[in-house]
């Protein structure tokens, strides 16, 4: 299989990956065409086309599936934190930091912590 990377101001632009046979060569979007051609548009309309976190390690720049997996997940940690002081009677969190810690390896918690404090307006 051959892999051939367009790359305009640091950033991929396009892939193109190649199954190459002795006196065949059929792109990755050529399949997905006969797929759709044979099985139909709700079939070939399964595949996924997302860009390669690995490629886009070598090549640099951000890797757009851990970034928004990343982002999610802090998002996520935040509104467990405010959960948690609401719980216990705060309205505010100040001081908020994130954390994270490898759990093992391929498994990383991340954290939300602040204090937890209750803000009165002065009157």
């Amino acid at each position: 299989m051959t892999v051939c990377t367009q790359i305009k101001e640091g950033r991929v632009v396009s892939t193109r990956a190649a199954l190459n046979l002795n006196g065949l060569s059929v792109t990755v979007g050529e399949m997905a065409a006969a797929l759709e051609r044979v099985a139909g548009a709700k079939v070939s309309g399964r595949i996924k086309w997302l860009p390669d976190a690995a490629l886009q390690t070598i090549v640099g720049g951000n890797i757009s599936l851990f970034t928004s997996m990343c982002e999610k997940t802090r998002e996520d940690a935040l509104e467990l934190m405010m959960q948690h002081a609401a719980e216990h009677g705060a309205n505010a969190v100040l001081g908020v930091r994130y954390d994270a810690n490898e759990v093992m390896q391929g498994v990383t918690e991340v954290l939300a912590y602040g204090s937890a404090v209750v803000v009165e307006p002065n009157v």
